[in-house]
């Protein structure tokens, strides 16, 4: 590719603040007047974490202060417990705590200071506040003092924290495999309710929104379809990270794994392939399909062809389907040639459907999570999770 992972961490270290880590701008610089998110600092500590496991310059350092901003800065709430969503919103979400888990489960295995008693207080956090045990996922989120609970669940949390499940036992596996073989159970439990269940019934089209009793909501935000977090219908870029997460399961329970992990990682990726790709005439995967597969939101995500990439990559790891090797390429390539800013270093996060840079759900470059993912992925031995994958090379 030609995108290069040493210029996107470059462009990404733009991004520090005294509060850890913020909104990045089309031009690399943090928005001026816009909070700082707990989401955004905790991704971009994973990202640092990984740069750290592949010997990148500044790598460490970066990722020290974005551990001993969320252990200790505004965004961590000292007298509650766990991660305000921002600078301004003392929401508790679970999407947050899911991406706090991974940086500190990156965090730790990447050796950085304070990583491990962030992961610990992390896990504590989501285990005991977010956690569902008799429905095997994760309620959506709280109120600051954890009095009120939202009226609503989410796939999206619970697809964070399965990745965070993973990361955190792979990051505890050497010294603590009981945590670790419990979090990978509760991994599958939550892949098995929304991927074995929700999506296999209905052929492979997952659905996102929930009631409290984990009812299906297929008509939810059917009037903010482009919303960033809860976009209505079928959103394709969430069936890829599905169907890579399914694989990273079954390689962490090994000889464990059900079969259906990898059947179902295979309905996953087809359907969004097929059903996705310029399913307007334009090429590239619209953002999101309605239940009947007709676009609803056009516009290119950069995340989409990101994880798709990936899960291309992991599924060729896997299978060696030489298909699975050329999509892998060919996504590859249109990434570089249609999101790709040579003189930023990094990718456009939204394009219309004919190629133009958009706004319609994204501004500028908020964080470089999805694409650092997307390079430092294929090639390597397929693991638990990405930390562990780039370790094990």
């Amino acid at each position: 590719m030609r995108t290069a992972l040493q210029q996107v961490l470059t462009f990404a270290a733009g991004s520090r603040v005294p509060e850890g880590f913020g909104y990045l701008g089309a031009d690399g610089r943090v928005v001026p007047g816009r909070p700082v998110e707990t989401w955004i600092s905790a991704r971009m500590t994973h990202v640092f974490a990984l740069a750290t496991l592949l010997g990148h310059p500044g790598a460490e350092e970066l990722a020290a202060h974005g551990v001993a901003a969320l252990r200790g800065g505004p965004l961590h709430d000292g007298e509650h417990g766990g991660w305000r969503a921002a600078t301004d919103d003392d929401t508790k979400a679970a999407y947050v705590h899911a991406f706090a888990v991974l940086a500190g489960s990156t965090a730790t295995t990447a050796g950085i200071d304070g990583g491990r008693a962030l992961l610990d207080e992390a896990m504590a956090v989501w285990e005991q506040r977010f956690w569902d045990d008799d429905e095997g996922l994760a309620a959506e989120s709280f109120d600051r003092a954890w009095t009120t609970s939202e009226d609503y669940r989410g796939a999206n949390a619970n697809m964070h924290g399965v990745e965070a499940a993973l990361a955190a036992a792979d990051a505890l596996a050497p010294s603590d495999p009981g945590t670790a073989a419990r979090l990978r159970t509760h991994a599958l439990r939550a892949t098995e309710r929304i991927v074995h269940g929700w999506a296999r019934e209905r052929h492979w089209r997952l659905p996102e929104h929930f009631t409290s009793g984990w009812e299906p909501l297929p008509e939810f935000n059917r009037d903010r379809p482009a919303d960033p977090f809860r976009p209505y219908g079928v959103t394709i870029g969430h069936q890829f990270e599905w169907a890579r997460l399914c694989l990273h399961l079954a390689a962490a329970l090994d000889e464990h794994a059900p079969g259906w992990l990898r059947t179902d990682a295979d309905g996953l990726f087809l359907a969004a392939a097929e059903r996705g790709w310029a399913a307007d005439g334009q090429e590239g995967f619209p953002y999101t399909l309605d239940w009947d597969d007709r676009p609803v939101v056009g516009a290119r995500m950069h995340w989409v062809v990101c994880e798709a990439v990936a899960a291309a990559a992991v599924r060729y790891a896997v299978t060696g389907d030489p298909r699975a090797a050329t999509l892998q390429q060919r996504w590859g390539e249109l990434g570089d040639r249609l999101f790709l800013d040579p003189a930023a270093g990094s990718w456009h996060h939204e394009l219309t459907p004919e190629g133009a840079v958009g706004s319609g759900t994204w501004e500028g470059k908020p964080d470089a999570y999805h694409l650092v993912q997307m390079l430092v992925l294929p090639g390597r031995p397929v693991r638990g999770s990405v930390a562990a994958a780039v370790l094990a090379s």
